[in-house]
């Protein structure tokens, strides 16, 4: 007889692994980061691993792929609302939040490290779409309601709030950015880029 898999049991464990990964691979880079340590870090066996992640790469696909899924599911939370410039800041403070966190300026550069490889840069490219299209719905949304600039549009806007964030990213992994100290700051920058012109 075929084992019974809990599927609850199944995805916590899948995400304990990369959980793991995720710390393996701020501390080590991705390819310091062998399965061996992903596996000690997790408390789990080699075959365990292999059972969830075919390889290291399909490992690091998880990561990106479970955080694009969670952008699109923040937001898909937020439809209905009205305060359409108040959604676009409380992205940007959620992602300034997940920047405190002390893997994310290594789990960066280990992504850096491997941008090439077309699998990551498709994931990369998704997770920029849906970004986009997340922001852009809401920009013009607060453009027709006349809380953010409206001399371009909400495209134009959306991108730019994407360099803003990917900069800060990128500085965060290259130069030791105290994301804690800057968060206020990140909220403001992007405050003023898309401030209504006389605000």
């Amino acid at each position: 007889m075929a084992r019974t898999v809990d599927p609850e049991r199944h995805e916590a464990r899948r995400l304990v692994i990369i959980d793991a990964a995720l710390t393996r691979f701020a501390a080590d880079g991705y390819h310091g980061a062998t399965t061996a340590a992903i596996c000690r870090e997790a408390g789990i066996g080699s075959g365990t691993f292999f059972h969830y992640f075919p390889t290291k790469l399909d490992l690091l696909l998880a990561i990106l792929e479970l955080g694009t899924g969670e952008v699109e599911e923040w937001f898909a939370a937020q439809e209905g609302r009205a305060d359409a410039a108040r959604v676009v800041a409380e992205f940007v403070e959620r992602t300034a939040r997940e920047a405190t966190d002390p893997r994310m300026p290594g789990f960066v550069r280990a992504v850096g490290a491997v941008v090439a490889e077309p699998r990551v840069a498709a994931a990369l490219e998704r997770d920029e779409r849906v970004q986009a299209h997340g922001l852009c719905g809401w920009i013009e949304a607060a453009r027709r309601a006349g809380e953010v600039r409206t001399d371009l549009p909400a495209e134009r806007l959306s991108q730019w709030v994407m360099v803003v964030l990917d900069g800060y990213l990128a500085r965060l992994a290259a130069d030791g950015l105290d994301a804690a100290a800057e968060r206020e700051q990140l909220g403001d920058t992007v405050a003023r880029l898309l401030a209504p012109a006389g605000a």
